[in-house]
């Protein structure tokens, strides 16, 4: 049998391909806010947020004693998650028919949830420095930051402080 344009039969493959479309797009939009900005802010030396400019901070000379590769999780904001069940589940849902689709968009969500939580988890990773500094009134310090820019011991930097944050930066 042939379904008649028009006809309900002819209108389901549509509306699932428009809902998925749309869920496609939430997903995206929503995977642009986590990782991109959203509330993640750059852990690195040369950036700086808006509400960080034309604000006074504290100077202070030292000599780098010790640097050392650590990995800055900024956490998981289920963006990721939420956003893998939503499309594992609308394209789980067009496989089978009756419980049969049931059962698929159960998995399928299953599923994008898990790599979606994977993907996000890996987007919120970055490569950081833990650096120790020895400075000039023999006070000594460690910073993490970005690894945006090497540091070596012996370096001499300076070190940036003010609203609870540093940054260290080559002199």
């Amino acid at each position: 049998m042939q379904a008649q344009p028009g006809s309900p039969i002819h209108k389901a493959p549509r509306a699932r391909l428009t809902v998925m479309a749309a869920a496609l797009t939430l997903v995206a939009s929503l995977a642009g806010c986590a990782a991109g900005g959203g509330t993640s802010a750059s852990n690195s030396g040369a950036v700086y947020d808006r509400n960080s400019t034309q604000r006074e901070q504290v100077v202070r000379y030292g000599t780098i004693e010790g640097v050392r590769p650590v990995t800055i999780d900024r956490g998981q904001s289920g963006v990721g998650t939420a956003g893998g069940a939503i499309v594992g589940g609308v394209a789980g849902s067009s496989i089978g028919g009756g419980r049969g689709s049931i059962i698929t968009s159960v998995l399928g969500a299953i599923a994008g949830g898990l790599a979606g939580q994977a993907i996000e988890g890996g987007v919120q990773k970055k490569q950081g420095l833990e650096l120790t500094v020895r400075f000039e009134n023999g006070e000594i310090r460690s910073i993490v930051q970005e690894a945006d820019e090497q540091f070596y011991v012996g370096d001499r930097v300076r070190v940036l402080s003010g609203s609870g944050a540093s940054r260290v930066t080559h002199r």
